[in-house]
């Protein structure tokens, strides 16, 4: 029998999957248990406001996660902004096809359907975004871009990604994030203009 702390596990793992999939409001929380394999007694035990606590957690984990490949694309890039944008770029086509074009972005997911159900789910997502964003920003500022140029080139970056995930997914392809590396990439990448 697994342990509490794996059932756990489990069940965010399978909302944060099913979330970037099919969205919050296409999942049920049946769906969720069974995929978890976690019984239904142990869910509400971890979960005791239902779905709206098991959202937080899988946003949270997914925002983390975002996080620490952003870092790591950063240490492994520091003062080469060109490099960044390329490997950001890379890493998020590589997630789409491994995925087979199924996953989305949790945070865009939830983005586009949560305002009008949860106020305090939205404001989690948007946080994420705010957070993955200056992780970008200070990149940039590390490669010499004005304080108000990385920024924007931040919000514009992370606007893209999102964007090309999207587009990936309706096309089964990766071809508009090196598109986007291709025709972009410079006018992210020069720290000066």
């Amino acid at each position: 029998m697994p342990r509490k702390t794996d059932a756990r596990a489990r069940a965010i793992a399978a909302a944060e999957r099913l979330f970037r999939i099919q969205g919050y409001t296409a999942t049920g929380l049946t769906e969720i248990i069974a995929e978890s394999g976690a019984p239904k007694g142990s869910f509400y035990f971890h979960f005791p406001r239902g779905k709206a606590q098991l959202a937080e957690e899988a946003i949270d984990h997914y925002v983390a996660s975002r996080i620490s490949l952003l870092r790591t694309i950063s240490a492994n890039t520091a003062g080469d902004a060109l490099n960044f944008v390329r490997q950001i770029f890379a890493a998020f086509a590589a997630e789409m096809v491994a995925s087979d074009f199924q996953y989305g972005c949790l945070m865009q997911n939830l983005a586009n359907e949560l305002p009008a159900l949860d106020a305090e789910l939205t404001k989690r997502v948007a946080r994420g975004f705010v957070d993955s964003t200056e992780i970008v920003a200070e990149h940039f500022r590390g490669c010499g871009f004005a304080s108000a140029r990385a920024s924007s080139s931040a919000a514009a970056l992370v606007a893209a990604v999102e964007g090309a995930r999207t587009i990936a997914r309706l096309e089964r392809t990766p071809a508009v994030f090196q598109a986007l590396a291709d025709v972009s990439v410079r006018g992210w990448a020069e720290p000066k203009g």
